[in-house]
């Protein structure tokens, strides 16, 4: 009998032997373009995604954190120091520029990508269902659809809108995509698009006021992680400017934002988080296909809607995933 449960007792170790690389923990990074406090939620979604598939911080697992703090210069830079540390996987999220400055840095440290784009337009693997390379995970590609549905729901709560005012920064791979679903859908509901573009928070400001000018009636502003980052000033500028705003970015709603339509984020880090399990497990990011989101949220900020003296149509209301008051 002791001879069996020796045996037993080796044998439930053996998966945190599998960790172990010359008797030291796993390293997995972390790389994002925003700062901490601004993505501090979905890291949260990481780590409790981690903890409940059985990984312990400090004692199977050792997170590295690198934020550019809105600079996408230093992501190059940060991304060859976590190749330098020799981690074992690098986590690349907030849109294509992490996942770019990573894959520069190492062809061979395993990428787990969170919300890009387009990835295989723009290079970063082979195929959805093939990646290839070292590069796989989570990708908004499938997301794109969700612009040409946010004009829908604009037009159903204002069914005069006339013009729609589309927010984007030109640098992101992303912008034009997600221009095109807006005009296919707003063409067929006689909606005027008005291009806007900002790379800058000063930008952003300049943008509104180029709406107002142009008489928009809403603005509908496209993912990106600057504008991820600078959330509660976009949202601030659209009260100032009076003009109602849908937002791919769920976090919006809770800075000020009147809506927003778009994938679950912390969902998207909790898959990230099984992505990582599989890789330390074994799997090559080469033979795991690429993930899209299949959960899309409405969200609504009441406060908002009366400041701006909005009546939403029950319709709305009803459909709504997530309602702040």
């Amino acid at each position: 009998m002791n001879r069996r449960r020796a045996v037993v007792a080796v044998i439930g170790l053996l998966p945190l032997m599998a960790f172990a690389k010359n008797g030291k923990m796993r390293r997995v990074a972390l790389l994002f373009p925003a700062s901490g406090s601004a993505v501090a939620a979905r890291v949260g979604a990481f780590r409790d995604a981690l903890r409940e598939l059985g990984y312990t911080e400090g004692t199977d697992l050792t997170l590295e954190y690198r934020y550019a703090d809105g600079n996408f210069d230093r992501l190059p830079g940060l991304a060859a120091e976590l190749v330098a540390l020799k981690v074992d996987i690098i986590v690349a999220a907030g849109g294509d520029p992490p996942v770019q400055a990573a894959k520069g840095a190492t062809r061979t440290i395993p990428i787990v990508m969170v919300n890009p784009g387009d990835p295989v337009g723009t290079g970063l693997v082979a195929s959805l269902a093939h990646p290839g390379g070292n590069v796989t995970g989570l990708s908004s590609m499938a997301s794109l659809e969700l612009y040409g549905k946010q004009v829908e729901l604009l037009r159903e709560i204002f069914p005069r809108l006339a013009r729609l005012a589309v927010l984007s920064n030109p640098d992101n791979p992303i912008s034009e995509l997600a221009l095109g679903y807006a005009r296919r859908v707003a063409a067929a509901l006689q909606v005027e698009v008005i291009p806007l573009s900002a790379r800058s928070r000063e930008e952003i400001g300049e943008s509104f006021a180029s709406a107002l000018k142009a008489r928009a009636g809403a603005v509908q502003v496209v993912a990106d992680p600057m504008y991820f980052g600078l959330r509660a000033q976009v949202a601030e500028h659209a009260a100032r400017s009076r003009l109602p705003a849908i937002y791919a970015i769920p976090e919006c709603v809770e800075v000020g934002g009147l809506m927003a339509y778009a994938a679950n984020g912390l969902e998207m880090f909790r898959r990230a988080a099984v992505f990582v399990d599989k890789i330390l497990k074994g799997a090559r990011p080469a033979d795991l296909p690429v993930e899209q989101p299949v959960k899309f949220e409405l969200a609504l900020n009441m406060k908002v809607a009366a400041a701006l003296g909005i009546t939403l149509p029950q319709s709305i209301l009803l459909r709504a995933d997530r309602v702040i008051e």
